[in-house]
């Protein structure tokens, strides 16, 4: 029993091969059988991994031993390098640089595989068993990364206290400092990550140039989320430090080009830094997947601030997968953050929600700061009640505000001027746009100048609406993308004397984009102008169309606003009821794919979502459509697969 609780591949054939080098006999797991607490059969099973776990932690160290040298010994070492590293690791009683380099050679090739836990496995215990006190400190410390990438945070503090007690050079000293101070950006995402972040990358300047680049955009990420409560170290600190740190060669990485383009921006503007960091993201467009995983979290910011929803799309599904398939735990609950953000804006509530759930689970089980950001966004599209509102995010506006996650204080902001622009509450969206619009916000300011135009203008502060217009057309006009110059042209609109070339512009410009929530934004805008203008059978078509879009999403403050304008022309508004069994865009494609007999799993291979998401969207499906199971879809229509 103790030699199989010990291989945890459940190889029949390996137990006993092992068994027969410890000299057991045949009869040895008769017992056990018979009691139903082991299955040898194809595979070795145990009736409940507790059984497993308490089997081992029981056994003595001497057991332990002999059973991991004899599995070491019933493995081939050329063909299966990697268990015979792990079992001969175990079964070492002192320090060996033989078997601590094998079990370092187990770490790359894990980490290869996308393996992250394995390798900070190999590497931890590899650390352990070598006799030399400074490679004893490198490769602690390289255990302790793998661990705070694949997510054990409190194991990699650990590890990092161990290899801090090692003697190393000043790069070493360097490399525990930059990791501490990546653990604080992990736990809170705050204002006391800059600081630290940006001392490592000036330690590291003089000793690796590329790490100290990598270091001080690091730094800069950790201003962008400490937002207006940086303290002493702002972005422009950071980029003005970072610009002495000039890239070794002319073969700029993507993540020099990032840095150079995010110091640019915010030491010269807007305009100037939106040349720079396109390029950059296109770097990331064709990064390896390494580097990607790495860093999509500060591109994907990007990629909204320059309004383009192709890349912003594509990392967000990126990251995800990358994510999921090594298992970097650290980094997923923000990678299903970004990508719920542009489920939310393709009107995609449902997926939105479920890749929450899932993220803040996550959060919760690694010890993480959580992502608060999105399921307040959810709630201002769906349009809930103030109170309510206030009441769900009291929590997390506190959480976010003790750990100095300031750049929270400009999301509030927005997502609040979005519900109360759908509300009609247009003067507390003014003052919460305001709010907003206080700080430069990396990929929120440009957001909530647009709720101000549109507050301010409902308000009668012409002059202040005017103002913030012309923020947004600098911007836009700079982008220059079918979202920015569709948000352009409806902002443009609504204080115009002649808006409909305008709006007529918003609507094709975004029609060409998946922003299907500022589609419906502009549709509503453009109808409410038309019934203003005593042209009430076009407005009904506008208005009718925004509010068969927001209802079908689950918009339903806007679908109201709508409902009310689309009844003052004269018009009849489809009920929710009717809405609720046509299938959005995504439950389409889902059934499409289901039909075609794709496993749930292929299915979320396919659309880079979880199998669990994929179970969450064919359940809405089957009571859409009135069927039962995955057979039926078989037998219906295409027609009937259409998306609204």
């Amino acid at each position: 029993m103790l030699t199989a609780a010990a291989e945890p591949m459940g190889d029949v054939a390996l137990l006993w091969r092992s068994a027969t080098l410890l000299g057991l006999g045949s009869d040895a797991a008769a017992a056990a059988q018979q009691e139903g607490l082991i299955d040898l059969r194809a595979h070795v099973r145990f009736r409940h991994p507790l059984v497993r776990s308490a089997i081992y932690r029981s056994a003595s160290a001497t057991d332990r031993l002999a059973v991991h040298n004899a599995l070491a010994s019933a493995i081939d070492a050329v063909l299966e390098p990697d268990r015979h590293a792990w079992h001969r690791g175990q079964a070492t009683l002192w320090p060996d640089e033989s078997v601590a380099d094998q079990l370092e050679q187990s770490a790359v090739r894990a980490e290869a595989r996308g393996g992250i836990a394995a390798a900070a496995a190999f590497l931890e215990r590899a650390a352990e068993l070598t006799p030399d006190p400074r490679r004893r400190g490198r490769r602690t410390l390289a255990a302790a990364r793998a661990k705070f990438e694949s997510g054990a945070l409190d194991a990699a503090t650990a590890l990092l206290a161990l290899a801090a007690g090692c003697p190393m050079d000043d790069l070493g000293r360097a490399m525990v400092a930059r990791l501490q101070a990546q653990i604080v950006f992990v736990l809170n995402r705050g204002a006391s990550a800059p600081a630290p972040l940006l001392a490592a990358a000036d330690l590291l300047a003089p000793l690796d140039v590329e790490t100290a680049r990598d270091t001080y955009l690091e730094a800069l990420g950790a201003t962008i989320y400490a937002g207006r409560l940086h303290g002493p170290v702002g972005s422009r600190e950071v980029a003005v430090a970072a610009r002495t740190a000039l890239s070794a060669g002319t073969d700029l990485r993507p993540t020099d080009l990032l840095l150079d383009g995010l110091a640019t921006r915010f030491t010269d503007g807007y305009v100037a830094g939106v040349a720079p960091l396109r390029q950059a993201l296109d770097a990331f467009a064709g990064a390896d997947e390494n580097v990607v995983l790495r860093w999509f979290w500060l591109p994907w910011l990007v990629a909204g601030d320059l309004w383009d929803d192709r890349k912003w799309h594509d990392l967000a599904s990126q990251a995800v997968r990358l994510c999921r398939e090594s298992g970097a735990l650290s980094l997923l609950p923000l990678a299903l953050g970004y990508r719920a953000v542009v489920h939310l804006h393709s009107g995609e509530f449902a997926a939105a929600s479920a890749l929450m759930e899932e993220g803040n689970a996550i959060s919760t089980a690694t010890g993480g700061a959580a992502v608060n950001y999105p399921p307040m966004l959810l709630a201002a599209w769906r349009g809930v009640a103030p109170l309510e509102f206030a009441d769900r995010f009291r929590a997390d506006v506190e959480d976010t505000t003790e750990r100095g996650e300031a750049r929270w204080i400009g999301g509030m902001g927005y997502v609040s001027a979005i519900l109360h622009n759908a509300l009609g509450r247009y003067d507390v969206a003014l003052s919460a746009a305001r709010k907003a619009c206080e700080f430069d916000d990396l990929g929120l300011y440009g957001f909530a100048q647009v709720e101000l135009v549109e507050a301010a203008w409902r308000s009668g502060a012409q002059e202040e609406a005017a103002a913030a217009l012309r923020q947004v057309r600098e911007r836009t006009a700079a982008a220059g993308t079918n979202w920015a110059l569709g948000v352009q042209a409806w902002s443009r609109a609504l204080l115009s004397d002649d808006p409909e070339a305008l709006y007529r512009e918003a609507i094709e410009r975004l029609e060409q984009t998946r922003i299907t929530v500022h589609l419906g934004r502009a549709r509503l805008l453009y109808g409410e102008w038309l019934r203003r203008d005593a042209r009430r059978k076009d407005a009904r078509v506008q208005l009718q169309a925004a509010h068969d879009l927001f209802t079908q999403i689950g918009a339903e403050a806007y679908a109201e606003r709508a409902r009310r304008e689309v009844l003052a022309a004269g018009g009849s508004a489809r009920s929710r009821t009717e809405h609720s069994r046509l299938l959005t865009s995504q439950e389409s494609q889902i059934a499409r794919l289901a039909r075609d007999g794709l496993s749930n799993p292929e299915i979320g291979a396919e659309l880079y979502i979880s199998r669990h998401t994929v179970d969450w969207h064919l359940r809405k499906i089957y009571l859409k459509l009135d069927i039962t199971s995955r057979k039926q879809l078989g037998h219906l229509p295409l027609s009937r697969l259409e998306s609204a």
